[in-house]
């Protein structure tokens, strides 16, 4: 390695593993250090990790990448930061301890509490000043859960001693000092996920902040996605070196795959999927059922806003069949199994396991199987299973149409599951758009990282974004119009059984 170049060193702090990825100046990964945290279920429906666990994970991936770059911290221009977005930190300032796990963006615990803050008025009581409806989702009803439910929480809080924020104000709170002198900020994608800033001013809302009973001291400084917010103190590895970057995920992505002009979209295939459009400068809120998001805002410049399709369960749908169900032993093996077959024989999985996100917003619906017959094999469910990925997003594409009246001509992918191949030309047929691959699929990560060197002056501005981005595959759609539109209402016709579902009885059997 050239001891004078410097790089970009981005941490993607996901929801089931962190990681630090080295990015040279053309936006090409030069090393990666990968850790999977463990999935905590204490009960149906709870979804927890351990915060600590995280830290620890992002030092050492970040010493791994070092590592295998060669490279040392002299040689870091800048740290950018994303991460998965709604998932709730809680942690006394004084001891840098959690006062409980981190509750994670599938958690649905906090039902009874948004069905609370609702009350008459119902879901959309806060959406014209946040952007979102009340929903399980987002990160201040899990915080309002932990102040009611930990003892001597809420004391706590309201002494001053609480800190909030997603996992991204938790790493920067940590890599810039801690307890000693660490900067409490989060930026304006990540805030716009928490139920508790105004969308059209940026700001935090004492009034919803009130509503659950979250003082404002909790609450992290709200920045740009693009500044310097502090410098690497207590982890050795990245001393001085200028934290100047975080995005959420999913905005970071959308970054990373240089969707900066109005109408632009992208779809990441995760854990869950998430399809963001750009809709420039102006807010846009959706009559159907997607989510009025910041899409990034460059320093001083004005905030770019997004319409968001958020889809809970894909990616993890496919490790339920590998570590519940036994089918595979490892998820490249699904794309083998349905490949054996020409169709899903009429079988449609429907995996609403933390109830349905976009467009329908139930969570008291849960996960079914239908369309169950003796022709049925393992073969048909694994390829039902692939499809309900692309069916889910072709909704939510659906509405993208509706809500911005613009149709999109094409979807750029990325994420894991975007190197099967299988997924993404049935994602074309049923769109009935292109489906285009880029070079580095590791949009996430790169997004992050150009938000932090944009901050330094390492990347010059958008245009570089642009001209790194190349195209590695497109598929085109080749199935009729016929087929499309009876496989969707088919898809419809499942989901609707999926509804409802949740009442006493039930968890009472599952409890």
């Amino acid at each position: 390695m050239n001891d004078d170049q410097q790089y970009i060193l981005s941490i993607d702090q996901g929801t089931t593993s962190t990681r630090a990825i080295v990015f040279d100046h053309d936006g090409q990964i030069v090393s990666t250090g990968q850790k999977e945290h463990e999935q905590i279920f204490p009960k149906s429906g709870w979804v927890e990790h351990d915060p600590q666990e995280i830290w620890r994970n992002t030092r050492a991936v970040v010493a791994d990448a070092l590592q295998q770059a060669e490279i040392n911290r002299h040689q870091l221009a800048a740290v950018g930061i994303t991460n998965q977005r709604e998932t709730a930190v809680v942690w006394d300032k004084n001891t840098g301890e959690p006062v409980y796990n981190a509750i994670v963006w599938q958690d649905t615990r906090t039902q009874k509490i948004c069905d609370r803050l609702g009350g008459e008025e119902g879901a959309d009581k806060y959406k014209e000043r946040v952007g979102l409806p009340l929903a399980t989702y987002f990160s201040g009803p899990k915080v309002a859960w932990i102040l009611e439910n930990v003892e001597g929480a809420k004391e706590k809080a309201e002494a001053g001693d609480l800190l909030f924020g997603n996992t991204d104000a938790w790493l920067v709170w940590n890599l810039t000092g801690g307890t000693n002198g660490g900067v409490h900020v989060t930026d304006v994608t990540n805030a716009s996920r928490t139920m508790l800033m105004n969308i059209d001013t940026l700001d935090w809302n004492a009034d919803i902040a009130a509503d659950m009973g979250i003082p404002l001291s909790m609450l992290p400084e709200i920045k740009s996605s693009s500044e310097v917010y502090g410098h690497g103190r207590k982890q050795g590895l990245l001393i001085d070196t200028p934290i100047a970057g975080i995005l959420g995920d999913q905005q970071a992505a959308t970054f990373g795959q240089a969707c900066f002009e109005v109408g632009m979209g992208k779809n990441t295939y995760g854990t869950g999927n998430f399809m963001l459009v750009n809709t420039g400068e102006e807010l846009v809120r959706s009559d159907n059922g997607l989510l009025t998001t910041v899409c990034y805002q460059i320093g001083d410049n004005k905030p770019v806003y997004a319409l968001e399709g958020s889809v809970a369960v894909t990616g993890s749908l496919v490790q339920w069949v590998r570590d519940n169900l036994g089918l595979i032993s490892d998820a490249p093996q699904i794309e083998d199994l349905a490949k054996q077959v020409e169709n899903n024989g009429g079988c449609y999985v429907v995996p609403a396991f933390s109830g349905l996100f976009a467009p329908y917003w139930k969570s008291d619906a849960r996960g079914a199987i239908v369309g169950l017959t003796r022709y049925i094999t393992k073969n048909h469910i694994a390829r039902a299973t692939l499809e309900s990925t692309a069916f889910q997003s072709a909704e939510v594409l659906d509405a993208m149409n509706a809500d911005s009246g613009v149709e999109l001509t094409e979807l750029k992918v990325d994420g894991g599951m975007v190197k099967n191949e299988t997924l993404m030309q049935f994602q074309a047929d049923i769109l009935g758009v292109p489906v285009v691959r880029p070079k580095v699929i590791e949009t996430t990560a790169l997004g992050a990282a150009y938000a932090a060197g944009i901050a330094v002056g390492f990347w010059s501005g958008e245009q570089d974004v642009i001209d790194n981005w190349a195209e590695d595959k497109r598929w085109e759609p080749n199935m009729d119009e016929e087929t499309r539109e009876r496989s969707m209402r088919l898809w419809k016709k499942a989901v609707e059984r999926t509804f409802d579902w949740v009442d006493d009885d039930t968890e009472a059997a599952t409890a």
